[in-house]
């Protein structure tokens, strides 16, 4: 009866904390730097859940190894709902295929509570690049072998890249980056030729006229960038699309992720905050805790096969 009794206790415990959670601030860890996409999603739905919850959602930016670095920080935290991490495909699916070792288990060290959105990814050049569409970026790219250079932020750009270098037939320098923002800056500056920048900070700077787009990487064009093709149109079957989530350390009460599911569920179906979303190149596709997890799983094997395809060879 002892254990009866300690699983009624235990359950009894994990109710009251939900209905009193959050008692103080929330700490939403970003795996990327500030101004990168996850970044401003992070800002975007904790901004949200504060005025839901009463109670600060203050985000943290721990960037490095590709979102690892965050991940493995968030898998040791205490499971209280007090530390949540705005994941994406990078640290949660593609790392798995990217790395021989992992400080952490993308699935058995975290509880999901929800996906937010998804984007894909814009190749940009500078404005004074001498190609001016797609088919000309590629013969220009392919008649300078080795020559040219290109960065990557995050594992969507890097596939994104590698997949453009197999399935193009491009022989360029790849340079790794902490995050997306500092590739772009480099871009800019001309000592990269291009990279893959995620949608919302493209078409930022493409408003401002700083970098030009040749084409995104979903398997269509999308109405968030209308004037740009998809890269399929000149490399048929080429697409990544890479997505946003919430989650928390492994064994987080089931009625403290609800809690956070549903509110950030709710503030995802206001028309307000869609458009938000839609200014930094993010399409809403939210899911339920346990519709994630199996996603997540599913995620895993996708971007295996994503990595096998662009050649990457596992750090």
């Amino acid at each position: 009866m002892n254990w009866l009794l300690s699983i009624i206790l235990t359950l009894a415990a994990f109710s009251v904390q939900g209905q009193s959670y959050p008692s103080k601030p929330v700490k939403l860890v970003v795996p990327f730097p500030a101004g990168s996409a996850t970044d401003q999603v992070a800002r975007l739905i904790g901004a949200q859940l504060q005025e839901a919850l009463r109670q600060p959602f203050i985000v943290e930016n721990k960037a490095g190894a590709q979102g690892g670095i965050a991940a493995a920080e968030v898998a040791r935290t205490a499971p209280d709902g007090y530390t949540l991490m705005v994941t994406t495909n990078t640290p949660q699916a593609a790392n798995v295929s990217l790395f021989k070792k992992l400080n952490y288990d993308p699935v058995k060290d975290f509880t999901p509570i929800g996906r937010l959105g998804t984007t894909s990814f814009m190749l940009m050049v500078k404005p004074d690049f001498p190609a001016k569409d797609l088919k000309a970026f590629l013969e220009h790219v392919r008649g300078q072998p080795g020559k040219l250079s290109a960065g990557y932020g995050s594992a969507g750009s890097q596939v994104s890249l590698a997949m453009l270098k197999a399935m193009g037939k491009l022989d360029v320098v790849e340079v790794p980056y902490k995050g997306i923002p500092q590739a772009v800056t480099d871009t800019m500056g001309g000592s990269l030729a291009f990279t893959f920048v995620d949608l919302g900070n493209a078409l930022a700077q493409a408003k401002g006229g700083k970098l030009r787009g040749l084409g995104v990487s979903s398997a269509q064009r999308t109405p968030l960038a209308s004037d740009q093709p998809a890269i399929a149109e000149a490399l048929p079957g080429y697409e990544l699309i890479a997505w946003f989530a919430l989650v928390a350390p492994a064994k987080t009460p089931r009625d403290v992720v609800q809690k956070i599911h549903s509110a950030s569920l709710e503030a995802l179906k206001k028309s307000e905050v869609k458009e938000k979303f839609a200014t930094i190149g993010v399409d809403v596709a939210p899911m339920g805790p346990a519709e994630l997890g199996q996603f997540i799983q599913s995620e895993i094997a996708h971007w295996a096969k994503l990595v096998k395809l662009a050649n990457i060879q596992p750090e």
